[in-house]
């Protein structure tokens, strides 16, 4: 289970740096021990909804409890969290 507050909490966290990197995920990790964090571009998700958005990120719930991991929007069920950057597109 992961509440919904700490979403905020994260996100909050992650307004924090400059840059989103694996080296923020480590950050992260450190600052919010127990928490399974995934990192990846927004534009590798091709299905689910964000439970939080920005305009440099989207956080995204995972469940892992049937053996194979895939996005929620249960909080009740959830395992993890996915920070997805979002790159502006280009003219």
């Amino acid at each position: 289970m992961i509440a919904e507050s700490l979403t905020q909490e994260i996100a909050t966290a992650l307004q924090q740096f400059p840059v989103l990197s694996e080296t923020t995920m480590l950050e992260l990790r450190k600052q919010f021990a127990g928490v399974h964090f995934t990192y990846c571009l927004d534009d590798d998700i091709h299905r689910g909804k964000p439970v939080y958005t920005s305009e440099a990120f989207n956080l995204y719930l995972v469940n892992s409890s049937q053996h194979c991991l895939c996005l929620t929007n249960d909080f009740d069920n959830a395992t993890g969290i996915v920070v997805a950057e979002v790159v502006p597109e280009e003219d």
